[in-house]
């Protein structure tokens, strides 16, 4: 089974915002209004209890670098909740599903889509109109909620 299912986006999420990224220098604002939006503050004080946050965090800075730098831009990144769950959706321009590295040293990188799929509780991507958009969710936690 591959590691990257083509899914639909999960229903049922509400829309809390919209990020539209055209560069990579975007990425820290994209980092800190997330931070602000699930913990109410942009960067990290309490690490001990933000560990679901940051998972969040760094799955959205995975896949919007790798639709920057793959897709094209621009690149919208929308964050959505339902209950305990968030979901973190990127569309880019381009339909090609997304290919986790394969037989490549490690140092060369180019595996965040490992990554991502280790931290979220869901994955997958969908591909519509030319474009693709490649989502996760994470269960927020109760110390961390």
């Amino acid at each position: 089974m591959a590691l990257w299912q083509s899914s639909p986006l999960p229903s049922g999420f509400t829309d809390l915002w919209r990020q539209e990224l055209r560069s990579l220098s975007e990425l820290a604002r994209l980092r800190a209004r997330l931070r602000t939006e699930l913990t109410g503050r942009p960067v990290v004080e309490h690490p001990e209890r933000e560990h679901w946050s940051e998972r969040l965090v760094l799955i959205v800075d995975e896949l919007a670098s790798n639709a920057l730098r793959h897709g094209g831009s621009p690149v919208d990144a929308v964050l959505a909740r339902r209950g305990d769950e968030w979901l973190i959706a990127v569309a880019d321009r381009s339909s090609d599903p997304p290919t986790p590295a394969q037989g490549r040293d490690p140092g060369r990188g180019g595996f965040g889509l490992y990554l991502v799929a280790d931290l979220a509780a869901r994955h997958g991507w969908c591909a519509e109109h030319s474009a693709k958009t490649v989502w996760a969710t994470v269960r927020a936690t109760r110390d961390g909620a």
